[in-house]
């Protein structure tokens, strides 16, 4: 594999930069953050990168620790990719850098792409404290979350695996003013714009918020 490009600064930032500071690294990692993924998979949800810019950066990231690559058993016998530990420590990153970009979220553009499961990091930050398995279904598409999960996938595309301890039913737009810090989970909860079903803990804590 050829050389890391590295700002050649003695900073921690800058040698962070040189991991993830290329353009689509940090939405890889916020692809496999649910869990293993087929390059297939990543490509369909990666709207706008290249097969060869999606192929260089998992190569890279592959090198630089962050993430593997291995074959699933029979039948399926495909190659994923999955984040190690080191790669999953970038989860507060991520939520730190979203949190950051709120301000920035504004009206959606014709030009704008959107998967349900993009507004999975948004909402686990409004369940910031929160633990136990979430279904959330849009009219987009339906994902889960994992939330206060310590190991593992934080959240994954379809309905939940077993029985959630809550379900939430919502519009985008309601996710989006989540997303953008313009509305809280338990006040959306109340103006009835978030459907709480489930009789797990979660559920009646956010039912009773």
């Amino acid at each position: 594999m050829s050389r890391r490009r590295s700002y050649d600064q003695y900073c921690s930032a800058a040698r962070a930069l040189d991991l993830v500071g290329d353009r689509w690294t940090l939405l890889i990692v916020r692809e496999l953050l649910a869990g293993p993924r087929r390059y297939t998979d990543l490509h369909a949800d990666l709207p706008g990168v290249s097969t060869d810019v999606l192929a260089s950066r998992l190569k890279d990231m592959e090198r630089d620790g962050l993430a593997g690559r291995r074959r699933l058993p029979p039948p399926g016998a495909a190659y994923v990719y999955e984040l190690n530990g080191r790669g999953r420590q970038l989860l507060p990153v991520l939520q730190a850098l979203g949190a950051w970009g709120q301000a920035e979220l504004g009206a959606r553009r014709p030009t704008d792409a959107v998967r349900a499961h993009w507004f999975a990091l948004p909402l686990l930050r409004a369940l910031d404290g929160e633990h136990g398995l979430v279904e959330v279904r849009l009219d987009e598409g339906d994902f889960h979350l994992f939330v206060g999960a310590q190991e593992g996938p934080v959240y994954g595309d379809g309905p939940a695996p077993g029985e959630p301890d809550a379900r939430l039913v919502l519009d985008v737009d309601t996710c989006t003013a989540l997303a953008q810090g313009e509305l809280g989970l338990a006040d959306a909860v109340r103006a009835g714009r978030i459907e709480v079903g489930g009789d797990g803990t979660l559920a009646k804590t956010l039912r009773e918020a």
